[in-house]
């Protein structure tokens, strides 16, 4: 059964600007892949959801797959961004660690379930899901790699490795304390995470000498 256009459509919602549009739609798509997963999801629901006929959708977005994959990349380049800006916010080490644990954290608890589509993405085998997560992961350790060469006089390969170990530790204690946050706070979390990280991370001594504070 063919889900009926509601009454949200109307003249003054046909006329935003393309941009506010697209922004519209990945909002709506992220709603229903979010509750239904890519599989069973269908661009009839999505037009729905957003309040728009379907041909006004298919203007936008050619099929499903490429609505989906222009929403993680949203969200792969949003993760991005705030691992960076963490990293670039201080010269202090040891806040350091704590803004690059805290980016994922916030990342994760800032839209609902939506981290699930670069998490946990029910078409994760896809190639062109992959490539994208892949990328965006590749970006965030990349930006804490730099900072522990640089720092520590590591060679390449081995910030690499912490980078990504703490990457890792991140965002897969992030996604268990999402429904836990009720009895373990933010702030709390972050920081019993960022100790854990700091008590392996300030082993190696700063170039200059100064292990950092």
């Amino acid at each position: 059964m063919q889900p009926t256009q509601p009454a949200a459509v109307n003249r003054r919602t046909s006329r935003l600007p393309r941009g506010a549009r697209r922004l519209q739609l990945l909002r709506a798509a992220q709603d229903v892949f979010v509750a239904h997963g890519f599989h069973a999801a269908a661009m009839d629901d999505i037009a729905v959801r957003a309040g728009v006929s379907k041909p006004v959708l298919y203007q936008h977005f050619p099929g499903k797959r490429e609505l989906y994959l222009a929403l993680l990349e949203e969200h792969v380049s949003e993760l991005a961004d705030r691992v960076g800006e963490a990293m670039g916010r201080t010269a202090d080490n040891r806040a350091r660690v704590d803004a690059a644990v805290g980016a994922y954290f916030d990342f994760i608890d800032a839209d609902g379930e939506a981290f699930r589509l670069v998490f946990e993405s029910d078409l994760r085998n896809d190639d062109d899901v992959r490539a994208i997560v892949d990328r965006g992961t590749r970006v965030c350790v990349e930006a804490i790699a730099g900072v522990i060469a640089a720092d520590t006089g590591l060679d390449p390969e081995r910030a690499h490795l912490l980078a990504s170990g703490l990457t890792g530790l991140s965002g897969t204690a992030a996604r268990w304390w999402l429904p836990q946050k009720g009895t373990v706070s933010r702030d709390e979390a972050v920081s019993l995470m960022s100790a854990l990280a700091w008590r392996g991370i300030s082993g190696f001594p700063r170039v200059d000498g100064d292990a950092g504070s």
